[in-house]
């Protein structure tokens, strides 16, 4: 019988399962700023959920187990979305790249991903590891 990978199972199930044992780890470090700062532009309010950061950055580890490797333009644009302009037409904007490019270096310091040469992150074999075993569960 062949093992259970990432592709096979709910993406939102997963997502609420990695950013739970991100959490439970203790080992993801949340930047100060994170509590307060929207997530684009396009947004009047920061999040809600205090975990959001987790969920963010399972997502994000999700997306490069996907298509790798993907770089911090990309990841913006993923989780870009409609701005509005009142009484003007709406206009597609992207998230904020900040907020990207530390989620990014938060999963490096996990081992979970790594740079390329050509540019952009790629998972490694114990990242890629480490998601499958957490989707299997």
């Amino acid at each position: 019988m062949p093992s259970v990978t990432l592709k096979d199972v709910d993406q939102h199930k997963f997502v609420q399962a990695f950013s739970a044992f991100l959490k439970k780890t203790g080992k993801l470090r949340v930047p100060e700023c994170m509590d307060i700062v929207k997530t684009g532009q396009f947004k009047e309010l920061a999040p809600y959920d205090p975990d959001w950061y987790y969920i963010r950055c399972a997502a994000i580890a999700r997306h490069i187990y996907i298509r790798s490797p993907i770089g911090v333009g990309a990841v913006a644009k993923i989780f870009g979305g409609r701005k509005r302009n009142g009484t003007h037409p709406s206009h597609f904007c992207k998230s904020s790249g900040g907020i990207a490019r530390r989620a990014l270096q938060s999963l490096e310091q996990l081992k979970l991903i790594e740079k390329t040469p050509m540019g952009g992150r790629k998972l490694t074999s114990q990242g890629r590891r480490d998601l499958d075993r957490i989707a299997a569960q």
